[in-house]
């Protein structure tokens, strides 16, 4: 059978609708979509560019390391000091502030709102002066390198969406994550690694928060070679990536070689932009192979460096220290974005106590991070985000004890801090009422947080879209403002 009877034979009606706007509109995808996914490989030593022949802006940024804080750290804990809160503690919440708000199923049983005040104290740090918990005494030493946002807001209430949205602009799955945009808009600086990674740590926090879907740093609609690819800690960092006992370099290369021709013979027959994406994807598994042994050892880092991160006995180990460490290599070595996925913040009861643990991850590693980063020449063009999906309520989520309480989801108002490319450093951005419940001054809606971050990349966060099913789609959707406040 030839291929073009072999094609009509699985041609059903719905495969020749779905099958419609490939073959009428081949030519007008090739021209938005990467070009590397049209040839079987680039040219050896080049970097993986984007689709963009030019930035919309100058860039102030190169690349991002996004330490994300999955679960929603206690804002109300950790960065916006609220003096008048001691005066509230075990009241209610007045009906006036809390303006007949939504609550998740976990309290919207509850007879009692009763405010909790931080049960750590606060105090100021640097030239800013910026006001920080005893929680994040490393951070404190940082904060004048540093950029927090006070007003950050979003609309979903519980994880999944939360998470969904401010990855990816959207409460439903399916669209690209922010480091899917960005490596379909600019690409990678280094042909031997993708241009995005995501790492994932579990915290000392709620053992039981949250899973992370892979949907989180999935490509949504974009070509499936935009995904982050994930990296695990031990011997074997990329699942599959190691050539299997009895397989040796050349016989992958040949494998490679015979498997790409055939994949190419089938790009040519559908026209399947896919088929080129997977053809590019087995391509950067292998250059992968002798690079991200290297990239991964840490061996050769000194010892202060790993004392620095907090990195204690083996260095192979897993945590977020690690990551942060490697976050730091990787952007070094071309890598467009960097993520981490750090668990544990999701806490409904036990706060004074898993808030501590979770902030002994964390604090350290993230301030030498940041201080690494300066100390080598690199905070200047790359941008790190410190945050989560959204933060806590004010009030108890449970029995307020002396010494014991917990916080629910909240997020008409949260906290992050940015730092380095493209962001003004030393100065605490909006403002809260005083029961840090709601914005009054600078508001930062997510799509707002997202165009700016891709406006310090040198994006417009209009002019980066995809075309799919019809309309232009994309980070923002049809909304965000660049925060032009926060940016030096």
């Amino acid at each position: 059978m030839d291929m073009n009877r072999e094609y009509q034979s699985f041609l059903t009606r719905r495969h020749f609708f779905g099958r419609l706007s490939t073959g009428i509109g081949s030519l007008a995808l090739a021209s938005v979509l990467n070009p590397k996914l049209f040839a079987a490989e680039a040219a050896a030593g080049t970097a993986s560019h984007g689709t963009l022949p030019t930035f919309h802006f100058a860039p102030k940024a190169k690349r991002i390391i996004y330490l994300f804080m999955s679960g929603g750290p206690s804002h109300i804990d950790l960065f916006d000091h609220k003096p008048k809160l001691q005066g509230f503690h075990g009241q209610q919440l007045p009906a006036s502030i809390r303006m007949g708000q939504r609550l998740t199923g976990m309290t919207s049983g509850q007879s009692s709102f009763p405010c909790v005040a931080p049960m750590v104290g606060f105090k100021q740090y640097g030239k800013s002066g910026t006001w920080i918990s005893d929680l994040l005494p490393n951070t404190a030493k940082i904060v004048d390198d540093i950029c927090i946002i006070k007003s950050m807001n979003t609309e979903a209430i519980n994880h999944d969406p939360a998470v969904t949205f401010i990855q990816t602009g959207h409460q439903q799955a399916g669209r690209p994550s922010l480091g899917a945009w960005l490596s379909y808009g600019i690409g990678s600086e280094n042909q031997q690694m993708p241009a995005f990674i995501v790492m994932v740590s579990q915290g000392s926090g709620n053992k039981t928060d949250q899973p992370l879907s892979t949907r989180y740093w999935g490509s949504g609609f974009l070509p499936g070679q935009h995904q982050g690819v994930r990296f695990r800690s031990g011997a074997d960092p990329v699942l599959y990536l190691s050539n299997p006992p009895g397989v040796d370099a050349a016989a992958r290369r040949r494998m490679l070689d015979s498997v790409g021709k055939l994949n190419g013979m089938a790009a040519k027959s559908f026209g399947d932009p896919e088929i080129n994406a997977r053809i590019a994807q087995y391509e950067m598994a292998y250059r992968m192979q002798s690079s991200v042994p290297e990239l991964t050892d840490l061996s050769k880092e000194p010892k202060q460096v790993l004392d620095s991160y907090g990195i204690k006995d083996n260095p192979t180990d897993g945590g977020f220290a690690r990551n942060c460490l490697l976050a730091r290599r990787m952007v070094e070595g071309g890598v467009r974005f960097v993520q981490l996925m750090h668990r544990g913040w999701d806490q409904h009861s036990d706060l004074p106590k898993q808030i501590r643990g979770q902030c002994r991850d964390v604090d350290q590693p993230s301030a030498a991070l940041v201080a690494d980063l300066k100390e080598r020449g690199l905070l200047e063009d790359t941008l790190v985000i410190w945050g989560g999906e959204f933060g806590r309520t004010v009030y108890s989520q449970g029995t307020l004890t002396k010494d014991n309480h917990g916080r629910d989801h909240h997020g008409r108002c949260f906290s992050i801090w940015m730092a380095g490319g493209g962001i003004k450093p030393g100065i605490s951005y909006g403002e809260t009422d005083d029961y840090c419940y709601n914005i009054v001054d600078n508001p930062v809606h997510i799509h707002d947080f997202n165009a700016t971050v891709l406006r310090c990349l040198g994006l417009d966060h209009e002019k980066l879209t995809f075309k799919f099913q019809g309309r232009h789609f994309r980070l923002t959707d049809v909304h965000g403002e660049v925060v032009k406040g926060v940016l030096a």
